[in-house]
């Protein structure tokens, strides 16, 4: 007889709002709280104290419009958001300050997120006004270190999705970005220049992620599938396997830091978490009465202490222990 899937750890309420993103901070050293940030459809972030499950501050600077990415830099003294305002706030968090000390226009109306490579340099992608063209900046000089634009003949239509990595080789740093044909395409950052393109999906792609050390990632549409693909030493992209899951819709595609398992978000309210190396279904975790918008892994160093968090349309947050 199957395990049945367990029943969340517990759950995070009275955020009154849409969570559309989440983000872990947990590796700082005692005596620093375990925290998971959430971000908002009301322009709130929310800073969650995961012993206590209270809010420890909440951020209001981006008017009130929807926060779409979370990320934090410098053992969280720096937090990075991104607003449907067309703004990247740099947060100074450092000794229970709460201030906004550096911003970046984007003036770009779309739903893609940004992605950092925390290298010797912090490299941020960014989604611009110009649907289908990704600026990568140096973080800390705000200068623009590469443009990739697709040829004006390439109908690939908007950047939806994007992550951006780096090869073991210490080559230049590579940029995946799905598009709305449903196609993922490699970029050399540094040289400006397309490497590869597979057409993954027949609808936009929604979310990815890639395993740098396996050459092998994931992407979701709102179809039925999980398309896994591989990247040969030749960095070309290539079709690997497709795994159908019974609903349409996957709003997100995260794998844990350890490369053992992944989870995705779906528009049919459920969490699903599958094996990596076979792409195996593990659990269906089922909680939250609407779509669920992200999922994210905690970071903690130890094992037992590890989560999984899933922020939902119905305003709740869930969180679950699945080790």
């Amino acid at each position: 007889m199957a395990v049945p899937p367990p029943d969340p750890k517990f759950d995070l309420r009275g955020i009154c709002a849409e969570v559309n993103c989440l983000h872990f901070s947990c590796k700082a050293q005692v005596p620093c709280l375990p925290l998971l940030f959430s971000g908002a459809s009301s322009g709130l972030i929310h800073a969650w104290n995961l012993n206590t499950r209270r809010v420890e501050s909440a951020l209001d600077g981006h008017l009130g419009k929807s926060i779409l990415w979370l990320h934090t830099l410098h053992d969280r003294d720096l937090l990075l958001s991104q607003g449907r305002d067309q703004q990247v706030h740099t947060w100074n968090l450092a000794e229970g300050r709460n201030e906004v000390i550096e911003s970046i226009s984007l003036e770009c109306v779309g739903f893609c997120k940004c992605s950092l490579l925390k290298t010797s340099c912090c490299l941020l992608a960014l989604p611009t006004g110009e649907s289908a063209k990704i600026d990568v900046l140096d973080l800390h000089s705000k200068k623009r270190v590469s443009s990739v634009i697709p040829n004006s003949d390439s109908r690939w239509g908007m950047a939806m999705c994007m992550k951006l990595w780096e090869p073991e080789s210490g080559s230049s740093p590579l940029l995946l970005v799905g598009y709305e044909d449903g196609s993922v395409v490699l970029w050399n950052v540094l040289e400006h220049k397309f490497l590869s393109r597979l057409v993954c999906h027949k609808e936009p792609v929604m979310s990815l992620d890639f395993d740098s050390e396996k050459a092998r990632g994931a992407s979701g549409s709102s179809e039925k599938i999980l398309s896994v693909w591989s990247l040969d030493e030749q960095q070309n992209l290539k079709a690997y396997t497709t795994q159908e899951i019974i609903n349409p819709g996957v709003a997100d595609v995260v794998l844990r830091q350890d490369r053992k398992i992944l989870a995705t978000a779906g528009w049919d309210h459920r969490v699903r978490i599958f094996g990596w190396k076979k792409m195996k279904p593990l659990a269906v975790l089922q909680y939250h009465s609407a779509t669920v918008h992200c999922v994210s892994f905690s970071d903690h160093a130890n094992p037992t202490d590890r989560l999984v968090a899933a922020g939902s349309k119905d305003q709740r947050i869930s969180l679950w222990s699945i080790y």
